[in-house]
């Protein structure tokens, strides 16, 4: 993520082509970065439900799940904030935008609530997850190019990208929802006999059939059936592919699980939200609009990206490890704001209404 949106945002265009065997390799690996969030959001988050379910104590954890969806919600909005320009005078559509924050955050909350609509069985709503993610995938060409100009752009925002946004509900759910299934996959079965060799050659299996054969399959369908829809899709299938490189890297990463345990790159994976703050700030200019993006976009030369790309990476991992607790800070202060409403509507008598 911080060397793709380095690199995205500051390189040249010139050197944005196709015909060039370096950039074609990055683009593809880059695109594989959005999918993998997505999916791992909704494994991490579902496992933990199940967990604290196991325990009797998922009522906690889907309170703690929504004020994190909202939060994240929040926060994505605010990261689009211009107070130079809004003391100025000047406002825009722009922190309407919606990006991946916004987009985890409600569908965290969507997740929550087929959860307590399935809560009594979670093959069910693993079913469920197969089945709205597949849904996603399959009709995003009837949905790619929407615009909802008659709702209010808040609201649409989520829904189309004519307007800017970068991630919208659809077809980012779709990974959320699979992420949700491995996650059911996992809670029940993880303690069975050879669960992770039986896993591994399913990541691999699904993974390799996804990449290179689900274009085919659709294709074979819509001659079936002669279901158009199942063309449309094929022809610009890079949703299932995407999942089939997602279940790639998680079977290169579940492979080497204790290796990596105790190392730098489990450390870093618990300050993503830490890591996405500090990287927006510091390239877009949140709140001051002085980021790196306005002295230096699409100016740089390749090696000054990639040498540039490292630096950021390290940077940013830095102040997020030693130079402040960002994630603690985000949380202490959430929950004293809403311990004080709480008592607020306590003391005004609005409990009882």
């Amino acid at each position: 993520m911080l060397q793709g949106h380095f690199i995205d945002t500051l390189l040249k265009p010139i050197y944005k082509d196709t015909s060039y065997t370096a950039f074609n390799l990055w683009y593809y690996f880059r695109g594989i970065t959005a999918p993998t969030f997505f999916t791992i959001s909704g494994l991490v988050f579902l496992y933990l439900l199940f967990k604290a379910k196991a325990k009797g104590t998922d009522n906690k954890r889907i309170k703690k799940g929504l004020t994190r969806g909202l939060m994240l919600i929040g926060i994505g909005y605010l990261l689009r904030l211009n107070l130079k320009d809004w003391l100025n005078g000047y406002f825009n559509y722009y922190i309407l935008v919606i990006d991946v924050l916004q987009c985890i955050g409600l569908s965290l909350i969507i997740l929550i609530g087929l959860y307590i609509l399935t809560k009594k069985n979670s093959s069910v709503l693993a079913f469920v997850l197969f089945i709205i993610g597949f849904i996603c995938f399959l009709t995003e060409p009837l949905y790619r190019t929407i615009t909802l100009e008659g709702i209010p752009r808040f609201f649409a925002n989520y829904m189309t990208i004519a307007n800017g946004s970068i991630f919208t509900i659809l077809p980012w759910f779709g990974y959320i929802a699979y992420g949700g299934v491995i996650a059911t996959i996992f809670f029940k079965y993880s303690h069975k006999p050879n669960f992770k060799k039986i896993v591994l050659s399913g990541f691999i299996s699904i993974g390799v059939f996804l990449i290179f054969l689900s274009t085919f399959i659709l294709h074979g369908l819509y001659h079936l059936t002669d279901f158009k829809l199942f063309e449309r899709s094929a022809d610009y299938n890079y949703l299932f592919t995407r999942l089939g490189n997602v279940l790639l890297l998680f079977a290169f990463f579940y492979a080497f699980e204790k290796f990596l345990k105790q190392s730098i790159i489990t450390k870093i994976g618990e300050k993503t939200l830490s890591i996405y703050v500090v990287h927006f700030i510091i390239i877009y200019g949140s709140f001051t609009g002085l980021g790196l993006k306005r002295f230096l976009d699409k100016s740089l030369e390749p090696w000054q990206a990639i040498t540039g790309a490292i630096t950021f990476m390290i940077s940013v991992c830095l102040i997020v490890f030693y130079g402040g607790k960002t994630n603690a800070f985000i949380y202490k202060h959430l929950r004293r704001f809403l311990h004080l409403v709480k008592n607020r509507k306590t003391d005004d008598g609005l409990d009882e209404a």
